[in-house]
């Protein structure tokens, strides 16, 4: 069953990406899932976007360390790259085989982690953990797609009212 978010979000998808119910497509632990049909390519890119409260004084690298770890119990070797700072998030890249309908197959996954302070209880935070994954060829051309569509991720304020 799909989660929800910890904190109400407002997002635009960039043109030729569908939103898809997470159950459908085998990401029940998404709140959100964005498809980019690629006819032929073997493997669909998508967007899931996931989030949890902390408590905890966890840093993001430390989140995201997790996260590679996770991927790599579940698929086997996980290849860590770039990672980035940023003054509210995080992010890093990750190669690995992942088994699609019983082939290995090459991804490469950009993990963004956003921190959203809880403004009640300034020892609570929300993460977002906000995922592109792609086979490298599609990876060159959707990760455009990407920053474009991290850009207009903001808080939605009329969910609070």
């Amino acid at each position: 069953m799909a989660t929800t978010l910890p904190v109400p979000i407002e997002f635009s998808l960039p043109d030729g990406w569908l939103s898809a119910p997470p159950d459908e497509v085998g990401a029940p632990q998404a709140a959100f899932v964005a498809l980019r049909p690629a006819p032929g390519a073997g493997f669909t890119p998508n967007i899931t976007i996931t989030g949890e409260v902390r408590a905890d004084d966890a840093t993001l690298a430390q989140l995201a360390e997790q996260a590679a770890a996770r991927l790599e119990r579940g698929v086997g070797r996980v290849e860590v790259g770039r990672r980035n700072e940023l003054e509210s998030g995080y992010t890093q890249v990750l190669r690995l085989t992942a088994p699609i309908d019983g082939r290995p197959v090459e991804l490469v996954q950009l993990q963004v982690f956003l921190a959203l302070a809880d403004v009640r209880d300034e020892r609570r935070r929300a993460v977002l953990e906000i995922v592109l994954s792609a086979t490298p060829e599609q990876f060159e051309d959707l990760v455009g797609d990407f920053q474009a569509f991290l850009k207009t991720i903001r808080p939605d304020e009329g969910a609070s009212r």
